[in-house]
Formats: C-alpha cells, structure tokens, sequence
C-alpha cells in the first residue's frame, strides 16, 4: 500500500517538472535563448524588416521598434535601430554577438513581458499540483487508516491466546470462546455458576447440576471420554481436571488440535483460584471475580466465627467397602478444616485405603458421610452399625454420624455451601444449632435436607 502511493508520487512530481522544462522551452525567459533559438530556425536570416527578422521576443527587448509596415521609427529616442540592421546567420559567432549592437551598454539577460506571465502561470501551476499532492496524501493516509482500523479487529479475534493452565501447560486459547466442553461435573458446575451455561456444547455423563447439565450432549465418562464425540461438538476449549481426567486423553486432544485447558486444585482456596482462572479463559472476569469475592467473603466469615472453638476428630469416609479417605493434601482435607473439623487419616496419599482396624485404633470422635441422598444414606449406616470392627467404633454406638451433600466432594463453588453446613454439624455451640453429634443419642445423623444433592464423579 505504501509503495503504491509512492509510485503514484513519483509520477505526479515526474509530470510537474516535464511541465515545467516544456514550457521553459516553449516560452524562452532570456535574450541568449531567443537568439539560440533565431539561429536554429534559419528562417529569418535575411529578412529586409528588423521585427521580422529578430522575431517579436527581440523587438521587445530593443530601446527601439520599428514598425514592419513603414520602417520608420515609432519613438525618437534613438535612430541606430533604423540604420543598422542586425545579422542573424548561422555563422561561427558566438551567441553573445547580438549584444554588440551595443557595446557599451551592460550585458544582462531581462526577462520578456510575456514571459514574465507565463512564469507566474507555471508557479500557479506549481502551486495547485503542491496542493493536490498534499490532498492525495491526506486521503491515502485516512484510507489507510480506515483499513487498518477495521483489519485490526479481525486480527486481534485471530489471533489466541497464550495462557499457563494450572498443571503447567502452554495452552493457546481463541479470544472469542463460544463452544466449551467440560470433561469433569466440578467444571461444569463452574462454568454455569459463571453465567456461561450457554456457552457448554457438551458435558459428561455424570455432570447433573445444575438440572440444565443433564440436557447437553454427554461425551461418555471423565476417565475415557469419545474423543470423536467431542471433535463433533467443535468446541473452542476443553476442560479438564488433573483428579479424574486422564493425561492420555488430555495429550490425544492436543494433538487433534483442540486446546485443552486443565485444573488441579487440592484446597478450598485453589478452587476459587481455579474459578477466577476458568473465568480468564472464557472471558468472564468479571463474573468470575465476583464469584470468587463472595466465596472469599462468606469463607472469612466462619474462620471468624470458629476461631475459638476446638476441631473436632473426624473421619470422612469416602468408600465403605474397601474403606477409602482423604490424604491432607486434597480439597477435601481442607474443607474439613475449614469447617472445623480434622481428618484423623494423615498421609500424603490423596485418596488412601484404610484398614477398618486402623479407624478403631485412631477412634475419631464423628464419622461424616457424603451422599446425594440421606434416606439411602441412612440405611447403610444403619447396615454398617451390625458389621465387626464398625459396631466398635464409638462415633458409630454414640451416633456421632454426619451426612452431608456430595457437594463437598467437587471442587466447586457449592463445596462453600457445604463446609458451611458442616460447620454447624461438627459445632452447634457457635451457630446456636440443636442438630449435632452428641453421645448421648445412638440414632442421630444430621440431614442436611436443604442441601441440594448431586451425584457423585467417582
């Protein structure tokens, strides 16, 4: 674009100054070009009149005319005009030789009268090409403009995105995203819990809350997804988490081309940090930011109010059958604290098997469950009171049982609901609460039948 306006450039000034030398040789400016000119015609060497013979740019210049018609002096100021007529030839003189009709007057090279006009017509001229070169570049320069301002757009939604996911990968996002898939119920609950419920092309076959979840096209399980499934969705991102998704599925979508965004977080904390980071990815910060402040809010609020109160001895159970816990590094581990509670499994493993002659060894003051539904809850604790080692346990003989939604299972916004709901079970005496564990009942479970249930991942 530049080199063709330069070029465009190049041919005006080029066609100015071809003017300007044409008329220069057209309209001669000096008494040497006329008589070089006289010279080259040959046409008037031997005229018997002196204005025919010099040409009317000589006449001009002489002190005298003298009138073609009579040959007698117009003006009386001189007579040397009218005895001596000049000699135009093509000789060896030089060109010089017509000013030695007078030789004692200087020699200067006058501008013609009608030369002078059309001098001043040429920087007229001038003047007006300058004028137009200047609006020429004016209007190359605002179409440019123009062009660059709405090419910039389109780049810009061109080009993607270069965020570190929370495993460490370079993932390379579109500016716009429109179609997501979500490979684990923990990101889809976030996802709606942003406002992007419509952007969701796809989920898994356990994604069920919010309700909305169950109706989008399902991609198989989280540990082995239909890859072609997914590629049909077109999605423009997929997420993942590094707890249930495998490596092995997040590697063959990367080398289809799709870019997968993965999360891993292992305390409430980092489940908000994963909130505020799903919403950079999607383009709702916004959202996102308020979301995590709430979470943050309402977080800061049960620290102040459990900050006196002794953690209690629990022991979340996980599987009965083999009997499987949390590790203290997982999110869970982490809610428990929060709600004031403290895992009596420590070990670095995040989901360990546990022997049950171990739990009656460590004697943990509540066994806490988490459940969709607490009926059905209900009637395996009731089955795992009969059962060797359980009935030994005193958190089983005194009732100290508490179940709570599954929510507290996903590292999602609602997992705030349900440390918020443990907290009053694990410690009445803070929230004025009659529902607890207590030693003095054998058939108590705490229900929380507020709390909205949803299936669990695993």
């Amino acid at each position: 674009m530049r080199l063709v306006f330069l070029a465009r450039l190049f041919l005006l000034l080029k066609f100015i100054v071809e003017t300007g030398s044409v008329n220069s040789k057209l309209n001669p400016r000096t008494l040497n070009e006329i008589a070089a000119n006289s010279r080259r015609g040959r046409a008037t060497a031997q005229s018997s009149f002196p204005g025919r013979a010099m040409g009317l740019g000589a006449q001009a210049l002489l002190p005298v005319r003298v009138s073609p018609a009579s040959g007698k002096k117009r003006t009386g100021k001189s007579e040397l005009a009218e005895k001596i007529v000049p000699h135009f030839c093509p000789s060896e003189r030089s060109e010089e030789s017509l000013f030695d009709l007078y030789p004692k007057r200087e020699r200067e090279i006058p501008l013609a009268r009608r030369d002078k006009k059309n001098y001043g017509f040429r920087s007229l001229n001038t003047a007006y090409a300058a004028c137009f070169v200047f609006l020429l570049l004016c209007a190359d320069m605002q179409a440019a403009q123009a062009r660059t301002d709405r090419a910039a757009p389109r780049e810009s939604l061109q080009t993607p995105r270069t965020l570190m996911d929370e495993v460490g990968r370079r993932v390379q996002i579109p500016r716009e995203v429109n179609r997501v898939v979500s490979l684990a119920p923990n990101l889809t609950e976030i996802v709606f819990a942003l406002g992007d419920g419509s952007r969701l092309a796809g989920d898994t076959d356990f994604c069920d809350y919010p309700p909305e979840a169950v109706q989008k096209p399902h991609v198989g399980g989280p540990v082995n997804p239909n890859l072609e499934e997914i590629v049909s969705l077109k999605p423009d991102l997929v997420l993942a988490t590094k707890s249930i998704n495998r490596r092995e599925t997040v590697d063959a979508l990367d080398r289809i081309g799709l870019p997968v965004y993965v999360t891993d977080p292992h305390s409430v904390e980092e489940m908000i940090a994963s909130v505020e980071h799903l919403g950079g990815a999607l383009g709702a910060e916004k959202s996102a930011a308020t979301l995590a402040g709430n979470l943050r809010e309402r977080l800061a609020d049960l620290d102040h109010r459990l900050a006196g109160a002794a953690p209690r001895r629990v022991l979340f159970v996980v599987w009965t059958n083999p009997l499987i816990s949390v590790g203290r590094d997982t999110f869970i581990a982490d809610a428990l604290r929060r709600a004031g509670g403290r895992s009596v499994v420590d070990t670095k493993a995040e989901w360990p098997h546990v022997s049950l002659e171990e739990i009656v060894r460590l004697q943990p003051e509540v066994l806490v469950f988490a459940s969709a539904h607490a009926g059905s809850t209900r009637r395996d604790i009731d089955e795992l009171r009969t059962r060797p080692g359980w009935k030994n346990l005193d958190a089983m003989q005194h009732g100290n049982v508490v179940v709570v939604s599954d929510a507290i299972n996903r590292p999602a916004p609602r997992m705030v609901d349900a440390i918020e709901r443990l907290a009053r079970a694990l410690h009445p005496e803070v929230f004025g609460s009659s529902a607890s564990p207590s030693a003095d009942s054998h058939s108590h479970i705490f229900d929380p039948t507020t709390e909205e249930a949803c299936a669990c991942a695993r």
